[in-house]
């Protein structure tokens, strides 16, 4: 399998300690299958930071989400309530049980695999967070909206997996 990262610059060799906390999986290397994914990542980093569009690419085994030596949360390609709580928990600054499953702040997962929250979503998941829906409402409407995936690393064990091509 190909798994594509979109940024500002090509990426020789993936260095953790560049990735940014409160994403929608945790702090790690994100990816996605999607090439034109990845290059509408790519834009609007360069939007952000400046610099080229860049679409680097890597190559992984294409049965690396059931390896055993690895905890692995695969989320599959829809919206789901843990998905959704997932997303919240690992963005808010202030969540404090770190050690719950839904949350991966302290990198307990490896890998994660799942749909992306999109500014649609979030919006949805800020107005579940200040009440306006419940979380039956929350995954209702997400299951209406097209959803991208993305494939997120957040071991060095993990990072081992993905061969630069």
């Amino acid at each position: 399998m190909i798994l594509y990262h979109g940024s500002n610059t090509i990426i020789e060799k993936i260095d953790l300690s560049f990735c940014k906390p409160y994403k929608d999986f945790g702090k790690g290397f994100y990816t996605t299958p999607l090439k034109n994914q990845a290059l509408e990542m790519a834009k609007r980093t360069v939007a952000i930071y400046s610099g080229k569009p860049e679409v680097s690419a890597f190559e992984v085994d294409d049965s690396f989400l059931s390896f055993q030596n690895l905890n692995i949360k695969n989320f599959g390609t829809k919206a789901t309530q843990d998905w959704a709580l997932f997303i919240r928990n690992n963005r808010d600054r202030f969540f404090k049980d770190i050690k719950s499953n839904l949350c991966n702040q302290d990198n307990k997962y490896d890998i994660v695999f799942g749909p992306v929250a999109n500014d649609t979503l979030v919006n949805l998941i800020r107005q579940y967070n200040d009440e306006l829906i419940d979380l039956e409402t929350l995954v209702k409407k997400m299951e209406y909206r097209k959803l991208s995936l993305q494939c997120s690393f957040h071991t060095q064990e993990a990072i081992k997996l993905l061969k630069r091509i």
